[in-house]
């Protein structure tokens, strides 16, 4: 790897770089690498032709492939990426030595050494919705949007070298390797998979466009088949199966795998102990029988749509609410009204619980959101989206600040908002990385003339684009809609709206939190009537529950929230509704 005194001075010359304000692109203008690299990708891979972002993985650990080791740690390792269009399978590419990197921004700032490599060839596909004009996305394959499990990417095989990019060398990889289809599903006597042709995503996408979801149904369910039930819509993240539930025992021969988020040895079989309780509470005595479904709704932006309709990604929220729910509550004996439906989810899924409590404020009979994400853009995470200029600096007349994105739960800051960026940035241009601040520009940014989602900061710099900033409040700022519309949408919300949150949450979360809990506490004519809770010291994604650590309590969500459902079902439920057939 290069001299130690060598490695230190690359090091401190980037850190100079990055913290003085200069873009990723501070080093654009420096010669090129002698070291060049090279991709061939084999024929008869399936595709007559492809379009993608092309990506170099470089790591020092061996832990995992390096297409599994990009993310926001410290560990990271390098990434660089770089477009390409109409390549032919049997096709050689040159790797541009100016693409785009993380952390380190230009393949010439590599120190020498010895690296493992890898090479993946995200594919696109030419996509003409129902507006705008034509674009190359990477569709989702089934994975939840996730480039380095993609069925159809392509990828070489791991390879140990030698670089030293002042030393004329040039390295061949062959993308080989093709990620191979999932394996359906599992289903068993509690959790069936469906999948739903939706019309109006079909539409928008100008192809045919699916939902999917894990339905998980009530002990007794088959013994009582006159028995209707509540419908409970569990939002998160793309799921490829049931969260936290299990219905075999952990497994005695895990290896045990430390969490360095929760401090906690042996995390992975904790995580199949809780799951595997949670499967015997569930067909205990005495737990709330009710019909809990997990939407798959991965897109071409993220492993998830945020459950609403949006320029760039489509009518989700009216596909979800008035095509996949029905079906579902008549395939499954619901109890089909709005009394009976209720939402709950941690992070990306409590903001959708609460946004589709918002938005279709008739539909459901409460919603109990955990670290939500940003529902205040005042705070989206720390960054005030209406005041401040810049998203990655607090800025005087001589001084910049960088932002936090990420800490633990003592503070420590562990990313800031503009490394988080930059890595997105390295992944995939036009908001294309699959990864959250993209999918958020996706979801709430108008869809640009390029037909790609309109920036909300500029990736480089961090400038915010106050006219997208506006369009964003108007739609999607949540607290401002509430109290905006307050007149009208208070009557159909009171008591709905229940939310919790550490007051140390790893994104910042809580900031939002309380900003929309001092209007909600300000409402009158009604009151907001429903629950704000917070966690001491408690990190993303506390759920309100002061019993447990965090790293037990966020697999414990049914067991949380299904009591404050039956309570709330039975205050409200309108006078002669069935209340009997679901209780056994």
């Amino acid at each position: 790897m290069g001299t130690p005194k060598n490695r230190v001075k690359a090091v401190v010359a980037l850190a100079v770089l990055y913290w003085t304000g200069f873009g990723s692109d501070a080093l654009a203008n420096e010669s090129a690498p002698a070291t060049q690299f090279r991709f061939r990708i084999p024929a008869a891979t399936g595709e007559s032709s492809s379009s993608g972002r092309l990506l170099l993985f470089i790591s020092t650990s061996k832990k995992a492939e390096p297409r599994f080791q990009i993310d926001d740690s410290d560990a990271t390792q390098q990434v660089f990426g770089m477009d390409v269009q109409g390549v032919a399978d049997g096709d050689s590419i040159a790797f541009a030595p100016d693409a785009i990197g993380y952390p380190l921004p230009r393949l010439g700032a590599l120190p020498a050494g010895n690296y493992t490599v890898q090479a993946l060839l995200n594919r696109y596909q030419r996509v003409q919705r129902s507006s705008g004009p034509a674009v190359y996305l990477p569709m989702d394959r089934g994975e939840g949007q996730h480039y380095a499990r993609k069925p159809g990417n392509v990828y070489s095989a791991v390879r140990g070298v030698h670089i030293d990019p002042a030393q004329a060398k040039q390295i061949v990889l062959d993308l080989n390797q093709r990620i191979p289809a999932l394996p359906k599903p599992v289903q068993t006597d509690y959790v069936k998979h469906v999948r739903m042709l939706s019309p109006r995503l079909s539409k928008f996408w100008q192809r045919p466009t699916y939902l999917g979801a894990f339905v998980r149904l009530p002990e007794g369910y088959a013994t009582h088949p006159k028995s209707h039930y509540p419908l409970v819509i569990n939002h998160g993240h793309f799921p490829l199966k049931p969260f936290a539930f299990r219905e075999t025992p952990p497994d005695k021969d895990l290896a045990p795998e430390y969490s360095e988020r929760f401090r906690w040895p042996g995390y992975n079989r904790t995580v199949q102990e809780e799951s595997f309780k949670l499967y015997k509470t569930w067909t205990g005595a005495n737990f709330p029988r009710m019909i809990v479904v997990e939407i798959q709704h991965a897109n071409a932006f993220y492993d998830d749509s945020y459950a609403v309709n949006s320029a760039n990604i489509g009518p989700y929220g009216d596909a979800i609410t008035y095509e996949l729910i029905p079906y579902l509550e008549k395939r499954f004996r619901a109890i089909g009204k709005p009394w009976a439906r209720f939402l709950y989810g941690g992070s990306t899924g409590g903001w959708e619980a609460l946004a589709a409590q918002v938005f279709y404020p008739d539909e459901y009979n409460g919603a109990y959101a955990a670290c939500p994400d940003p529902i205040d853009f005042r705070a989206y995470t720390i960054v005030n989206l209406y005041q401040d200029k810049n998203a990655y600096y607090s800025e005087g007349p001589f001084k910049q600040t960088p932002r936090p994105g990420k800490r633990d739960y003592l503070g420590r800051i562990e990313s800031t908002i503009r490394q988080m960026n930059l890595r997105e940035r390295a992944l995939g241009s036009h908001g294309r990385s699959g990864d959250q601040w993209d999918a958020w520009q996706a979801v709430f940014s108008p869809m640009g003339a390029d037909g790609y989602p309109m920036p909300i900061w500029d990736k480089r710099s961090g400038r915010i684009d106050a006219t997208v900033a506006r369009y964003w409040r108007d739609h999607y700022d949540l607290r401002f809609i509430l109290q905006r519309d307050w007149a009208r949408l208070g009557p159909k919300l009171q008591g709905k709206i229940n939310l919790y949150v550490g007051d140390m949450d790893s994104y910042y979360l809580n900031d939002a939190v309380y900003l929309m809990e001092d209007f909600l506490k300000s409402t009158r004519n009604p009151p907001f009537g429903g629950e704000i809770d917070y966690g001491d010291r408690a990190e993303h994604c506390w759920n309100g529950d002061h019993s447990r650590p965090n790293a037990i309590s966020r697999l414990r969500y049914p067991q949380t929230f299904f009591p404050k459902i039956v309570q709330r079902i039975t205050a409200t439920a309108p006078k002669g509704a069935d209340l009997s057939s679901w209780q056994y």
